[in-house]
């Protein structure tokens, strides 16, 4: 059983139908919005752990630290067997860890956009900060940004037109970084043989 983000529904079906184990692999995804209150990730995650130890079934967890601060290593230390997603965040799987670091050392002012994020901006982002009800905030949020960055996974016009209006939403010229799915599909076949495709 795999117990992930709900921003990787779409990622995580691909590719687990890409090694044959769509049909065969649980998948339970909990709300995309805790991205927001990543403090909530440890607390949902922990009753579908103990409901997956109490019926002697392997999981594994589709999240990176995501916000957490270590949280969710610190809960995993208590579930042997039970592994997660690398690095620290979603933005770092994706792109992979050597990447992301050339990244963010050649412009630690950027903003970051998964698919998932640059079509759910206006929600997650604008909205989740009252920037629609408060746009004079938006400096106070974003003015130390210098550039938006889409880490996209796959050519999709409409999700690129979505990333190019969160850029001009905020204000930030916008570079598109293709990384496809290579990474995160690197971590779940190794998820999967973990989870005994249960």
């Amino acid at each position: 059983m795999i117990v992930a983000c709900g921003a990787l529904v779409s990622e995580l079906r691909a590719v687990l139908g890409q090694v044959g184990a769509s049909d065969d692999v649980e998948m339970r995804f909990l709300p995309a919005n805790l991205h927001n209150r990543p403090e909530g990730i440890v607390p949902a995650l922990r009753g579908h752990l103990d409901a997956a130890r109490e019926q002697g079934r392997q999981v594994f967890v589709g999240y990176a630290d995501c916000g957490t601060g270590g949280a969710l290593d610190r809960l995993l230390d208590g579930y042997p067997g039970v592994g997660r997603l690398p690095g620290a965040h979603c933005y770092e799987f994706f792109a992979g860890a050597a990447e992301f670091a050339r990244l963010h050392d050649e412009e630690p002012g950027t903003f970051y956009l998964t698919d998932f994020l640059a079509k759910h901006f206006r929600a997650l982002v604008w909205e989740g900060l009252g920037l629609d009800r408060h746009p004079q905030l938006r400096d106070d949020y974003f003015g130390a940004y210098r550039r938006v960055v889409h880490l996209a996974q796959v050519d999709d016009d409409g999700v690129s037109a979505a990333a190019a209006e969160a850029a001009a939403m905020l204000g930030l010229p916008l570079e598109r970084r293709r990384t496809g799915l290579g990474h995160l599909a690197d971590a779940i076949p190794v998820a999967v043989r973990t989870a005994g495709a249960a």
